[in-house]
């Protein structure tokens, strides 16, 4: 352990899963930790945040070198608590959230807490680590996501004084044994979306309600250079995030229009 660096983690299936466990144990090899998880299970947050309700943190059992609190709002709630509270006098030299029970490759990307506080992260000008595993089994096997997750993040960490700012990583580990993984992929996000069923049912008192499942669309299956391929190929997917939502090529088609 660095005992001069520090890593803030985080993750959005809280502080009790496996794989917040697992991420610990990671990220006290590269330095201290302090880590703020929310207390349940915060999936599908994306970027959401508390504006309505008061906000609660208490300090949890950690491991020598970590110190855990569980908050009880999203996962950005918790990367800004982080940044504008505990870490108001040194920033982090790392952020890292997960390890995620589940991919975040693909148009997950938007949905995921996991992710939504990882580019929080990266906008206090911190390198940040989403880290996800494609099995959502409580139980899962990390050991993959263990093994290449140490390896991204000391390369991020010796190259972080040459890479720009904002620096967020979305990193997904194939659902696979460790020695079967192919390797690390440079890759970018594959284009697809995901198709909705609503299975409606009713409740002991005859009121309808609805259960939300689906499968996700790939458009381009075959396409050698992204995230989904390489996870369905046995590779590590790792895709450089940016927040510009601007469509630069439509402003061109709308200069005529739009006038």
């Amino acid at each position: 352990m660095n005992k001069e660096r520090l890593i803030f983690l985080t993750n959005d299936d809280s502080y009790m899963s496996k794989g917040f466990r697992a991420a610990v144990e990671l990220a006290l090899e590269f330095g201290r930790v302090v880590a703020i998880a929310p207390d349940r299970v915060q999936s599908g947050m994306s970027q959401a945040i508390t504006i309505n309700s008061p906000l609660f943190m208490r300090e949890v059992e950690a491991p020598e070198g970590a110190t855990i609190y569980a908050f009880s709002g999203t996962p950005v709630d918790c990367a800004k608590i982080a940044f504008d509270h505990v870490f108001a006098e040194r920033k982090p030299d790392l952020v890292l959230s997960g390890i995620n029970h589940g991919s975040n490759a693909a148009i997950n990307v938007m949905y995921s807490g996991t992710m939504g506080a990882a580019i929080e992260g990266s906008f206090y000008g911190v390198p940040s680590i989403g880290l996800s595993l494609d099995d959502h089994a409580a139980d899962a096997d990390f050991e993959g996501a263990v093994k290449y997750g140490r390896e991204i993040i000391a390369a991020v960490l010796a190259a972080a004084d040459r890479l720009p700012r904002p620096l967020c990583l979305n990193v997904n580990v194939p659902r696979m044994a460790v020695d079967d993984i192919r390797g690390i992929r440079l890759a970018r996000q594959t284009r697809g979306f995901w198709r909705e069923d609503f299975y409606a049912r009713q409740d002991p008192h005859g009121r309808d309600y609805f259960w939300l499942t689906g499968a996700f669309q790939n458009a381009e299956p075959e396409a050698e250079d992204t995230d989904e391929w390489a996870l369905a190929h046995g590779y590590v997917a790792v895709v450089p995030v940016q927040t510009d939502m601007t469509d630069y090529g439509m402003l061109g088609h709308l200069s005529n229009v739009i006038k």
